[in-house]
């Protein structure tokens, strides 16, 4: 039985979730999921220039496992960018900054208390 993941968290939710080639139909592209809490590791590694330890603080997780997350979310994107793709942003176990959240769901996904 896998273990269970680790809600991860993420400062915002983007502003812009998806992404296509131009000139390229909708009905004739594939996607690829790119989950918020790999968005957020694209930002503070790429964007904010943070070095793997610090992100992983930021996003209260191991650097291993920041490590883990920047490695998919880069070769997704660079299968989006090189194979003509659409690239779709949504899901992922993580919580947002300031919410509290109980835990993360069976998917991943974090939830209010009841």
């Amino acid at each position: 039985m896998a273990r269970p993941l680790k809600c991860r968290c993420i400062a915002k939710q983007p502003g812009v979730t998806y992404f296509k080639p131009r000139g390229i139909p909708m009905t004739e592209l594939t996607e690829v999921i790119l989950a918020l809490d790999e968005t957020e590791a694209i930002r503070l590694a790429d964007l904010e220039g943070l070095y793997q330890e610090d992100a992983a603080a930021r996003m209260k997780i191991s650097r291993q496992t920041f490590g883990n997350i920047i490695h998919a979310a880069r070769a997704k994107i660079a299968e989006a960018i090189i194979k003509g793709k659409a690239l779709k942003i949504e899901g992922g176990a993580y919580r947002m900054k300031g919410v509290r959240h109980v835990a993360c769901d069976a998917r991943g996904r974090s939830h209010l208390p009841e």
